[in-house]
């Protein structure tokens, strides 16, 4: 399978997310404590930009009545059209897990010096000069 560059891992902070255009897909990559996942920007529902939702955690009840808590903090992606929650590391639905998914990319952190040897493919954008410049020589 090709990989893709996207850009510097630095680039993205824990807690931030980008959206990157992979094979012609839409991937949001997400930064989950230094660790990297890559979901498909469509939710499976009714296709909704997962890049537009928000991240929110995991309420868990505690061992008696009234107390919980709270865990997995930014880890958990709710789509911003009907509220469907996807598990960020799994791509997996909370409310259906074995049977709603979204598709799952892998992401790794290469050393740059490690580019050269491919297979990776870049994309390229054709630039067009539409202007003539004038430049002084000093």
């Amino acid at each position: 399978m090709p990989k893709y560059v996207i850009g510097p891992a630095a680039d993205l902070q824990p807690g931030q997310r980008l959206i990157a255009e992979v094979a012609g897909r839409k991937v949001v990559i997400f930064n989950l404590g230094g660790e990297f996942f890559g979901l498909f920007n469509r939710c499976p529902h009714q296709g909704g930009d997962l890049c537009m939702g928000r991240t929110t955690g995991l309420v868990e009840a505690g061992p008696e009545p009234g107390q919980y808590s709270y865990s997995r903090r930014g880890e958990i992606l709710r789509c911003p059209w009907h509220g469907w929650e996807f598990d960020i590391r799994t791509g997996k639905s909370r409310a259906e897990p074995d049977r709603v998914r979204t598709k799952r990319y892998e992401v790794e952190v290469r050393p740059g010096k490690d580019l050269f040897d491919g297979p990776y493919q870049a994309e390229s954008v054709p630039v067009v000069i539409e202007k003539d410049y004038l430049v002084v020589e000093a």
